[in-house]
């Protein structure tokens, strides 16, 4: 089934009773989110669900294929299109259910329940990278992030006389 990719995340409201109810009825295969513009017409996200009424066990696909497809024109619109390898990524991984960094993750009925959320980027794991450093070296740190604010905010104060500057030499003619 096609659903506008909006469908898979929202909080109240008849969609978010629809995908209770598939989580309920175990019916939930996987869901593959796909990118804008995979339809010349429209620039819609779009995400495909997969149902099975024999997916008791829980082991569901959540996808991630946003990121992926080249755009072309098409007419005088623009589209996404995936190339061979990239529609095989999606397929391969899709049916051996497999966990990709950033691409898939493999979530049980359960994990679902705390979120009722189909898309994969809410169940991605959060990676943050933590370097010890010196007192010293923060300090550093600290001081560069100062100056380049005081730059910017110099920058900001610039360009706000700039842009009130011309907009006072405007006139109706």
């Amino acid at each position: 089934m096609l659903f506008p990719t909006g469908f898979i995340t929202a909080q109240t409201g008849i969609e978010k009773k629809i995908r209770e109810r598939l989580v309920e009825q175990k019916m939930l295969r996987g869901v593959v989110s796909m990118p804008s513009n995979i339809f010349a017409t429209t620039g819609t996200n779009v995400s495909i669900l997969f149902l099975d009424k024999a997916n008791t066990k829980g082991d569901i696909v959540l996808m991630d294929a946003s990121k992926l497809g080249t755009t072309v024109k098409d007419g005088k619109n623009q589209k996404r299109c995936f190339q061979e390898a990239e529609e095989q990524l999606i397929i391969e991984t899709f049916n051996k259910h497999e966990a990709k960094e950033d691409f898939t993750v493999v979530v049980s009925y359960e994990q679902i329940k705390e979120k009722y959320s189909f898309s994969a980027g809410q169940y991605f794991e959060v990676k943050i990278e933590y370097t010890d450093i010196t007192p010293k070296e923060f300090e550093i740190q600290l001081k560069g992030f100062k100056t380049n604010l005081e730059s910017l905010f110099a920058e900001s104060k610039t360009l706000e006389k700039e842009i009130q500057k011309q907009l006072n030499r405007l006139k109706y003619e």
